[in-house]
């Protein structure tokens, strides 16, 4: 049975918690045998659907069939910010090819590749806030909160603008350098 056949009137409409935010969800459950992923136990399949269709269903599995449908999706939703960080500290950082591969190396390199994520978004939220340090995009004019690209393009702005104009004397050529290269090179990785 798929999403569009399950009847209106099984679906629950609940309340479940979306990173500490009380957001309206219809959920319907079902036990099922996942046989090519975990063929011993049986799965409690969560399927979520937006009630306004706005977003497209998604579908949540559980080991633990003692669970509520309600805590599946809002364990789910939780974990979403932990992906995106381990996402953006692999893609972004360099941590998944570590060039260290001997003893405790790559444990390390790890390590340091999830402290330098801790340690740009302290810098941006010390000097930023609230403030919006982002290059405005034509194709994304409703954006309102930053991403972790956008605080590690406004650090690489700081730091290439220190090292451009810092050492330089103001008359100089270089004190007229284009804000526009400066945005370049920060958004360059």
């Amino acid at each position: 049975m798929i999403a569009a056949e399950v009847p209106a009137d099984e679906w629950s409409n609940v309340l479940i918690d979306v990173r500490g935010e009380g957001v309206r969800r219809l959920l319907w459950a079902l036990p099922v045998v996942w046989y090519a992923v975990c063929p011993d136990r049986p799965l409690l399949l969560v399927m979520v659907r937006d009630p306004d269709g706005k977003q497209s269903d998604d579908f949540v599995f559980s080991t633990n069939l003692a669970m509520s449908p309600e805590m599946v999706a809002s364990a789910c939703a939780g974990r979403w910010s932990i992906e995106d960080s381990f996402r953006n500290v692999k893609q972004l950082l360099g941590g998944q090819d570590p060039q260290s591969w001997k003893d405790k190396g790559p444990e390390r390199a790890a390590a340091l590749s999830l402290w330098t994520y801790s340690a740009v978004w302290l810098w941006y939220v010390a000097c930023h806030g609230a403030q919006a340090p982002w290059q405005p995009r034509p194709w994304y004019t409703a954006k309102r909160t930053p991403s972790f690209a956008d605080a590690l393009a406004a650090l690489r702005r700081g730091l290439w603008a220190g090292r451009i104009f810092d050492a330089s004397d103001p008359r100089s050529q270089l004190a007229k350098f284009p804000n526009a290269l400066i945005d370049a090179l920060g958004e360059a990785a």
